[in-house]
């Protein structure tokens, strides 16, 4: 994306995509540590109230804002993906930690454009932050510069998964290898963790089994942050990957995961 472009992104839907933020932020609030039903879906994941209203208020706004823009949302599907720009919505990315009372879920916005990331946003209302990114630009955390850390190897990376049982197979083993590998794992956290590995408090993240709805947005944050985010075979992130994603702070650090992950 030339500089032009990402002025014209800036001005045009940045301001939208914190509006959207807002109001999902209000709505979630609302609802989080009420007594809420809880729906399993055909992909066995949770859903509530919750996901489905904060996803329709916000198809109206983008309805309204840019009708001829497409829209990807994780409750309501696929609108238009021809459009030359799309948005992806994950409404409440972490319903299970939302459900459990944990305060680490989060509302995920991506804009693409012709398939490519151009905007990233992951709004965490409970604690009030929130992270963004323009493709070419600065990654934000409260407007503020995000920088990822200096870490290029495994030996001292701080390694986050949202849980050990999305590896199944294989997966399982290449993932324990990398595990044995860094020098602190954690889980938890769903998108919040890619927000701490753009602040750099966080290495490294390895996922699998997610959905577009669940990485696209994060894509622009971590470059914006000086990170590396790629599939487990090092190719970008896009719509029709197959949902194994690892970030990492350095394009080092990156390599020597990948050359395990794929091992």
């Amino acid at each position: 994306m030339n500089a032009q472009n990402s002025t014209d992104i800036l001005a045009a839907h940045l301001p939208l995509a914190h509006a959207l933020a807002d109001e999902a932020r209000i709505l979630a609030l609302r609802l989080f540590r009420t007594r809420l039903d809880v729906a399993i879906k055909a992909d066995d994941s949770p859903v509530t109230l919750a996901d489905r209203e904060i996803e329709a208020a916000l198809r109206r706004r983008l309805a309204a804002a840019c009708p001829a823009h497409g829209i990807f949302g994780e409750e309501q599907g696929r609108q238009h993906l021809d459009a030359e720009y799309v948005w992806v919505i994950d409404p409440i990315d972490g319903t299970k930690s939302f459900i459990t009372g944990s305060p680490l879920w989060g509302t995920l916005l991506a804009l693409l454009h012709k398939g490519r990331p151009v905007l990233g946003m992951m709004d965490i209302p409970f604690t009030g932050e929130r992270w963004w990114a323009v493709a070419g630009e600065p990654a934000r955390y409260q407007g503020e510069p995000a920088r990822s850390s200096d870490c290029a190897a495994l030996a001292t990376a701080r390694l986050y998964a949202t849980s050990p049982d999305v590896f199944t197979g294989e997966d399982q083993a290449r993932f324990a290898r990398v595990s044995a590998a860094v020098a602190l794992r954690r889980f938890g956290g769903d998108c919040y963790s890619y927000g701490l590995l753009a602040s750099g408090h966080v290495d490294l993240v390895v996922e699998a089994g997610l959905q577009p709805y669940d990485y696209l947005a994060l894509v622009n944050i971590i470059e914006g942050a000086g990170g590396v985010v790629s599939d487990w075979q090092g190719q970008p992130l896009g719509l029709g990957s197959d949902g194994r994603v690892v970030a990492a702070a350095t394009p080092a650090l990156h390599a020597e995961a990948l050359a395990l992950l794929g091992a």
